[in-house]
């Protein structure tokens, strides 16, 4: 009887091919069923509700987050809220200084009489304001100027005066509007020499305030100061006798806070209060460029 015979290479081959086959089967059913083994995998499962099959889904191919893992993220989104608060704060911090900058230098040489600017509050209890009889007199000069946009006529009505330390003293200044149109002005103001400006209080001004004058108006425009009676124990002061203040008009305009300010640029404007020499930033140079 014949007995065929299988060549070794070919049982090798078949048994290949069986074992991949079981293999390839293997994951399939794995990759249905992928919390259960192959064993344990029921060719019959019950029929659940199309909407619980969805959620099972849902939750089985979602990734899952070790708790470490979801501490760290939460911590990092923390650190990056305090790093976003505390970099706005300080853009924010840095912006408001930027445009306080020039009105808190204005307010501090007003408070203090620094750079001749002088001083426009405090100081005006009565005991100060006694004229000091035995005091040498000082000689107030009054100067007026304008901007070369403002149409108007601005002038002291008076050349000086002489005042002893602790009078108050009155005077005036004119103004005339010559155009035929109603025109909003603002004024500066200076006091030189500047070591007299810790000294040179006003009681009454019209500086920095809206002065709208009508076509073709005239007005008169007080000024009440004195000049404080602490100078005398200045060294400094001993050789003063003349004083000079200065008033300059300019055409007014809103800025984008909706505030009046001389319509003229940083310079001229620096200029007239005795500021040209120190350096300073233009609140408006940010918005030109």
């Amino acid at each position: 009887m014949f007995v065929p015979t299988i060549p070794y290479k070919a049982l090798l081959a078949v048994y290949g091919s069986v074992m991949s086959l079981r293999f390839i089967c293997r994951q399939r059913l794995r990759s249905v069923r992928p919390n259960h083994s192959l064993h344990a995998w029921s060719p019959r499962p019950h029929k659940l509700p199309a909407a619980q099959l969805r959620g099972l889904a849902t939750q089985t191919n979602a990734p899952k987050i070790p708790p470490h893992a979801l501490r760290y993220q939460q911590e990092y989104q923390a650190r990056n809220r305090a790093l976003l608060y505390y970099t706005t704060a300080v853009i924010l911090f840095v912006g408001g200084a930027s445009y306080a900058a020039v009105p808190m230098y204005r307010a501090f040489c007003s408070a203090t009489g620094y750079n001749g600017t002088p001083m426009t509050s405090g100081r005006f209890d009565s005991d100060r304001m006694i004229p000091m009889t035995e005091a040498k007199s000082i000689k107030v000069h009054f100067n007026a100027d304008r901007s070369s946009s403002l149409p108007w006529t601005f002038t002291p009505q008076q050349k000086y005066v002489v005042v002893k330390p602790g009078e108050s003293s009155l005077a005036f200044y004119k103004a005339k509007n010559n155009s035929k149109e109603d025109i909003i002005g603002i004024a500066t103001y200076n006091v030189t020499p500047a070591k007299v400006a810790p000294y040179f209080s006003k009681i009454e001004c019209f500086c920095f305030e809206e002065q709208k004058l009508i076509a073709g108006e005239e007005v008169d425009m007080p000024l009440l100061f004195f000049i404080d009676k602490d100078c005398l124990e200045d060294e400094g002061m001993k050789d003063i006798d003349d004083v000079v203040l200065s008033y300059t008009f300019f055409r007014a305009r809103r800025n984008a806070r909706g505030h009046l300010e001389p319509d003229a640029s940083h310079d001229e404007v620096q200029a007239s209060q005795g500021f040209q020499d120190f350096p300073s930033i233009d609140p408006n140079s940010s918005k030109s460029s």
